[in-house]
């Protein structure tokens, strides 16, 4: 039975020319959070999500969701929309929580609306096991697919409830890209260069530098030191998706 997604992702950086990136990327992750949905035999289902709670052996953190109820039956086909997106400490994902405000959630049948109570939902969320990694600089998306037949139970006394059936799992969406710059004292300033796009970041004192979020492609990397140190620059460096490019040690000469 086709699925109802619903995800969470980390965004890519989008290219600017000459764009300054920190050098490092801590130990954080960016997530954004989607909606999107599978065909059910209902007019509308609309459901009040208050935030999705991201667990990870790091740390709980919470993802506040703004603009109201949504119709999820709106957003089916590869249709999504999104919910929220924040940077979290990367670690492994223990549990993903969905957290729906007390009212708003209704599901529209022949042109009647219902109230849809969630047992639970509204205070502690829908609990999901995830065990999915996260690692630093690298975006995600986190899909959990909710089958909204099985879902939404119409009860004895003309009552609908929400009980969701959920699948989370996380897809990375872009890669990163490091190394180190000897000597330090060079302090270039490094370019990484796909076609007409450019992203720049700066070392720091002991001369590493990091690009977070970089699209999968080929780049070209380059170095533009202080005097007296000469540019160089190290073409054809591969970032993949869901990995972190290590270039190694980039010697730089005068």
């Amino acid at each position: 039975m086709k699925k109802l997604l619903f995800a969470a992702i980390l965004s890519l950086f989008m290219f600017a020319c000459k764009k300054d990136n920190s050098s490092t990327a801590g130990n954080s992750a960016h997530v954004t959070v989607k909606m999107t949905d599978a065909p059910g035999a209902f007019t509308s289902v609309i459901l009040n999500v208050k935030s999705v709670v991201i667990v990870t052996d790091a740390g709980e953190q919470t993802l506040n969701v703004g603009g109201g109820p949504i119709d999820i039956l709106r957003f089916r086909s590869g249709k999504d929309t999104v919910l929220a997106d924040q940077d979290i400490p990367a670690g492994t994902i223990q549990q993903v929580r969905l957290v729906l405000n007390d009212s708003g959630n209704r599901v529209i049948v022949g042109g009647v609306s219902y109230d849809l109570t969630t047992p639970s939902g509204q205070t502690s969320g829908v609990k999901l096991n995830v065990h999915d990694n996260l690692t630093a600089g690298i975006a995600y998306t986190m899909h959990l697919d909710f089958d909204a037949a099985q879902s939404i139970v119409l009860t004895g006394n003309g009552k609908y409830i929400l009980k969701p059936v959920i699948r989370a799992y996380a897809d990375a969406v872009s890669g990163a890209l490091t190394g180190i710059v000897s000597p330090a004292a060079s302090s270039p300033k490094v370019y990484a260069i796909m076609g007409t796009d450019t992203v720049g970041a700066v070392t720091d004192a002991t001369g590493k530098f990091y690009f977070s979020g970089l699209a999968a492609g080929t780049y070209n990397v380059k170095f533009v030191p202080v005097s007296p140190y000469a540019t160089k620059t190290v073409t054809g460096v591969a970032v993949t998706t869901g990995a972190v490019k290590d270039m190694g040690t980039v010697t730089i000469t005068q």
